[in-house]
């Protein structure tokens, strides 16, 4: 969930309670637009664009964790996608029968793409509240990722 090395580093002293809780919304968005649009993905996405769009001029804090949360919503947005266009083909284009094989795929792809929701949840949660107090949070994969758009 939380990722150490750190390249980038932000002191707590050194981030101001505007720029914690502008950081700590950033990852806040995304559940809120979740649970607006629960069955469309692309809300998640959109949501964290939207906000990373609009502190784009923001502090280094804040940018980078909205940066880190546009990322990890991107990579999501993904598996949700096919998760919720799999799902519509089988409710409405039910002229073929569907396979056992079939079925076990669709369930097993299911079953993994809710267990990367819930743990999203969490560490998004999680990471909003460390955030909010000014600790800098860096997730696995996405933090290298961040730091490494951050620098250009």
């Amino acid at each position: 969930m939380e990722y150490q090395e750190r390249t980038i580093n932000f002191s707590p002293r050194d981030i101001t309670e505007n720029e914690r809780e502008y950081a700590s919304n950033s990852y806040l968005m995304s559940l809120f637009a979740l649970f607006v649009g629960l069955p469309l993905p692309i809300f998640n996405l959109l949501a964290t664009v939207i906000f990373y769009l609009g502190n784009r001029k923001s502090t280094a804090f804040v940018k980078w964790h909205c940066m880190q949360a546009l990322i990890s919503q991107l990579f999501i947005f993904f598996f949700n996608t096919v998760a919720f266009w799999w799902t519509i083909r089988i409710i409405f284009w039910r002229d073929e029968m569907m396979t056992d094989a079939e079925f076990n795929r669709y369930f097993s792809y299911l079953t993994i793409v809710i267990l990367i929701n819930i743990i999203e949840i969490i560490s998004t949660i999680y990471t909003s509240i460390r955030t909010r107090k000014g600790i800098h949070v860096r997730w696995f994969l996405f933090g290298d990722i961040t730091d490494n758009l951050f620098k250009k």
